[in-house]
């Protein structure tokens, strides 16, 4: 029975050893990488009301709303898609990647007719109304 003792203690410390081992082999190293000077990285953003979203800041955002004459935005569905365009109706903003099945039948006459929004705020609230 003592040769089984030792060989059940030799197992054990081997596989403790290997458990160790194998643990300090794969563990992730955390490295902390050093900001790119004068840049901006962004992931999403909203210039309108200087609103900016998820954006890491490393030089300040100059604004250019006070020069630029006042935008409207006009929500419509595409191929059942909700899109918004900018007020020329060429240039897309936005693509929500929201189906208009999401709506309820009245909302979705109305969208794909296209409503116009004088900011893109009050687009994220139209939204936000209808999806939350």
């Amino acid at each position: 029975m003592k040769k089984y003792g030792i060989c059940l203690f030799l197992l054990l410390l081997t596989s403790m050893v290997c458990l160790f081992t194998g643990f300090f082999v794969t563990r992730n190293k955390v490295r902390q990488e050093e900001a790119i000077p004068n840049v901006t990285i962004e992931t999403e953003t909203v210039t309108e009301d200087r609103v900016v979203v998820n954006q890491k800041k490393v030089e300040p955002v100059v604004s250019t709303e006070e020069t630029s004459p006042a935008k409207r935005y006009y929500l419509v569905c595409e191929d059942g898609f909700l899109l918004v365009f900018c007020e020329d109706k060429a240039t897309v903003c936005l693509y929500t990647h929201m189906p208009i099945s999401d709506f309820p039948q009245t909302e979705q006459d109305k969208l794909r007719e296209g409503i116009w929004f004088e900011t893109m705020i009050e687009v994220f609230n139209y939204l936000e109304s209808y999806t939350s």
